[in-house]
């Protein structure tokens, strides 16, 4: 198969031959047809995450995607040969990724059905950012009427999350640049979401908005202990940069670290919203799998919302 293979990092996304998985116990392989790009793996191209999990080379990279699956690992129930699935590729180890013509996946974790209504272009950009912003939210306890900030609107996580945020009936501001990110952050969803642009006088235009402070931060992007600044005492901060409850001692509020954890039912949960217009994947960007080095390039010059990759 075609695949993102490193034989080493820090390496480029070099598109090559690799040997096809085979689906052992308990897995899927699934035909990928879509997949994106993430932080995530701007971390394993770079080399960022040696020591921190096993590397096996050929190393195949990416997390999210959608497809069909083509066979079942033994023991598998509940899927069958030709259902629509999406998801994020969950190993224990680095290699087994999902920028691929193929994919093995653990069946009872990282994957659900694309339900009718969600195309699966769209699909293969939901899993890994609608995790992570929906985990955030909860984490932080998002509810009706409260005041939420978004650092890192423009990215795939935070287009998402301000979409989500503003479906419970939060009051949302968002980070963006004037023009057209904050064009692209306002037409997210039909309320009225405040842009702050986070290359001025942030604190000051964030406490014109909500003189008491806000309810809740989205750390997505920023400075985490001048975004803590901005809660109202006894509020909250979600952030999945590594922000801890040690770098704000003092300042009375509670951080929540997010690890995106894609149970089943949190992409059953966003698949849902995302099949009946609740919520809009934000794909921006679309590349063949052969052209993979410029979706890691328009990524890291800033594309809004999700990059995704056809690989089939």
């Amino acid at each position: 198969m075609r695949a993102l293979t490193l034989n080493e990092v820090p390496s480029a996304p070099v598109v090559a031959e690799a040997e096809t998985p085979r689906p052992e116990a308990g897995e899927l392989l699934v035909k990928v047809d879509v997949s994106s790009v993430n932080g995530f793996d701007l971390s394993v191209l770079g080399g960022h995450l040696q020591g921190m999990m096993e590397h096996r080379f050929p190393l195949v990279a990416g997390m999210d995607f959608a497809g069909t699956v083509e066979a079942l690992g033994e023991g598998v129930e509940g899927y069958a040969v030709g259902d629509k699935v999406f998801g994020v590729a969950l190993k224990p180890y680095l290699g087994g990724g999902a920028l691929a013509e193929y994919v093995t996946v653990n069946a009872g974790f990282g994957v659900a059905p694309i339900p009718e209504g969600l195309d699966v272009k769209d699909a293969g950009g939901l899993g890994l950012a609608g995790t992570a912003a929906l985990n955030s939210l909860d984490a932080a306890g998002v509810t009706k009427d409260q005041t939420v900030l978004v650092s890192g609107a423009t990215g795939g996580v935070g287009a998402i999350a301000v979409q989500i945020a503003a479906v419970r009936g939060a009051k949302v501001i968002a980070t963006a640049r004037p023009g057209a990110e904050a064009d692209f952050v306002t037409g997210l969803h039909d309320t009225d979401i405040a842009v702050v642009d986070f290359t001025g006088d942030l604190v000051a235009q964030v406490r014109a908005l909500a003189p008491g402070g806000v309810d809740v931060v989205l750390h997505l992007a920023g400075d985490g202990a001048a975004l803590a600044g901005l809660v109202r005492p006894g509020g909250h901060l979600a952030s999945t940069v590594g922000l801890t409850q040690e770098a704000v001692e003092g300042i009375d509020i509670t951080v929540h670290p997010i690890m995106a954890n894609p149970a089943p039912a949190t992409l059953a949960t966003l698949a849902d919203q995302a099949a009946t217009g609740a919520l809009t994947v934000p794909v921006t960007a679309n590349y063949p799998l052969d052209e993979v080095d410029k979706a890691f390039t328009a990524f890291t010059n800033g594309t809004l919302g999700k990059i995704t990759v056809t690989c089939s």
